[in-house]
């Protein structure tokens, strides 16, 4: 699985390492990820999600079940690469 945020679909960006001399490399600038549980009460079942810190906020504000059906219109993940546990 790639390091995209299952909520807000943020990814990876690259950019550049600027030196005091100001020579530039190229460099990635990687999201805040981590894996979490929930649990899902419209389907009574345990999923884990991977998610940035801000796809933990909007859970927090909008609810699992509106924060997922809004992912999945915008095409940040589908209902398949949700993982259900078996708890």
């Amino acid at each position: 699985m790639s390091k995209i945020c299952q909520i807000t679909g943020k990814k990876a960006m690259n950019g550049n390492n600027v030196s005091h001399s100001k020579r530039r490399t190229k460099r990635t600038f990687e999201v805040n990820l981590f894996t979490k549980k929930f649990y899902y009460v419209e389907q009574d079942c345990w999923i884990m999600l991977k998610l940035s810190a801000a796809g933990l906020r909007i859970i927090n504000k909008k609810g699992l079940n509106a924060a997922l059906i809004d992912a999945v219109e915008k095409g940040y993940c589908d209902w398949k690469s949700i993982k259900v546990l078996s708890e």
